[in-house]
């Protein structure tokens, strides 16, 4: 295998022209691009592909990268995921996720999603559906007709409240809780640092910064083992994802997961299970408060499906208008707004050659907004979904969850739980922005707004 790698890098070499020589933005001398893609990542990637087209070199620091936004590159790159491997901007959330899925690679990789996927079978995550209504309504007694709330803000408690009862059942104190979600937002504000600086210092290198990400980890850590242990010692078996992920066995040699794997696995759904699906919901209501037509239909929606009764999994295949609201939610916005890999040999794409550790990345933001594939794009409105539009679209142009083998374990989890979460609260509330905030996308680890979003709460 390793001489036919070399044989086919040389015949690359000789014959095809080096991707890294297309046109692309000027760079600095040191730094490359990497200032301004770090003061606008969305801009620049959006300028990028408009002006220079659909293979953009670049360079980030001494990192030669290229943009896809050739539908066909971006499912080449997204099907292998043995010549693409994952590269280092989520490495540096190590500390944090360790060899999760969102982290490891290879047989790793394999072997852990092998052994987290039952728990996301359809039938398992349909029974978290009551928790998620349960929650819902729980926080929704809290509101008050004519007060105003930070809807993100909101929504990242309940979704992480859902993912923590999910994960481990009863088992979190209120301390437990509170580190793991502060261990959380530290991470998020040290990924944007990094991501802006243009040079980056080593996360050993005593920074304050630093520090506060170490400690954070530490905190989250320990309640995490103590979690582990103890429900190792009780022999408790319940239905939560926790007790499966225990209970799973590499169906090869029998293994299971260390604590270690456990602790991985669980940092790893606790940080994509509740950012992601808070951050869609929020989105999803300033879009809906810009959009008060769209509000009324799916309020109209809500009454003929279900009157006055509560909401229930069953129900979801009649929410048509409500799925498409998120879909069109995620189209806008998309949480994890792009994708970025690196070659682990020397390979082609599109006709040229790219060299080994060549940084890949494919923008989510940049495909959902290009006017190639959506008209209007600009445009929020749920029912250019109607027509089965994402079957038509070429695969490569809407990923809100990624594609491939590589598509997102929890892709189910959080469709399930941002329709069920938004018709819940639109059943008893409608939402309102407040007059002159600034409305902006921050592109961290996730795409969140950057100042939360202030809504008006009005008792439908």
């Amino acid at each position: 295998m390793l001489n036919q790698d070399v044989k086919l890098s040389n015949n690359l070499n000789k014959n095809l022209q080096n991707i890294l020589t297309l046109p692309g933005p000027k760079g600095k001398f040191i730094v490359g691009n990497a200032i301004e893609f770090g003061q606008d990542p969305l801009g620049f990637l959006t300028e990028c592909a408009q002006q220079y087209g659909e293979i953009v070199p670049f360079r980030l620091g001494n990192s030669p990268t290229i943009l896809l936004s050739n539908p066909e590159y971006i499912d080449q790159v997204l099907k292998d995921n043995k010549l693409f491997v994952k590269a280092n901007a989520l490495r540096t959330l190590n500390a944090l996720l360790g060899d999760g899925l969102l982290t490891s690679e290879g047989n790793t990789w394999f072997r852990q999603r092998r052994l987290a996927q039952p728990g996301f079978h359809q039938k398992r995550i349909s029974g978290y559906g009551e928790v998620m209504v349960d929650y819902t309504n729980s926080m929704l007694d809290t509101w008050k007709d004519g007060e105003t709330r930070n809807i993100q803000a909101e929504m990242m408690r309940l979704t992480f409240n859902i993912v923590m009862k999910t994960l481990f059942s009863s088992d979190v104190t209120e301390e437990q809780a509170d580190d793991v979600a502060q261990a959380m937002s530290v991470a998020a504000e040290w990924f944007l640092a990094k991501q802006k600086s243009p040079v980056s210092l080593p996360e050993k290198f005593p920074t304050p910064s630093n520090f506060r990400y170490k400690h954070a980890v530490e905190r989250m850590d320990k309640h995490i083992y103590q979690i582990i242990q103890e429900r190792r010692t009780s022999g408790e078996e319940s239905l939560d994802l926790l007790s499966m992920m225990m209970q799973a066995r590499d169906e090869d040699d029998g293994s299971q997961m260390s604590d270690k794997q456990l602790r991985d696995e669980i940092a790893t759904l606790i940080f994509a299970g509740h950012e992601t699906s808070a951050n869609t919901l929020a989105w999803a209501w300033m879009l809906l408060s810009q959009y008060p037509e769209v509000q009324t239909k799916l309020q109209q929606e809500l009454k003929e499906v279900l009157g006055d009764r509560s909401l229930t999994v069953a129900d979801l295949p009649a929410l048509h208008y409500t799925n498409m609201v998120i879909k069109e939610t995620m189209r806008l916005y998309p949480v994890v707004w792009n994708l970025d890999f690196q070659a682990s040999r020397d390979c082609e794409i599109g006709g040229y050659y790219v060299p080994a550790g060549c940084t890949i990345f494919m923008s989510q933001w940049v495909m959902h907004h290009s006017d190639r594939y959506f008209e209007q794009p600009e445009t929020f409105n749920p029912e250019r979904w109607a027509g089965d539009l994402e079957k038509q679209l070429p695969r490569g142009v809407y990923l809100p969850f990624g594609n491939g083998p590589r598509t997102c374990i929890g892709k189910s989890f959080a469709l399930m739980e941002s329709v069920l979460l938004l018709a819940t609260i639109a059943q008893k509330f409608k939402m309102v922005l407040v007059a002159n905030q600034s409305l902006v996308p921050q592109p961290t680890i996730t795409l969140q707004p950057q100042n939360g979003i202030k809504v008006l709460l009005s008792r439908d």
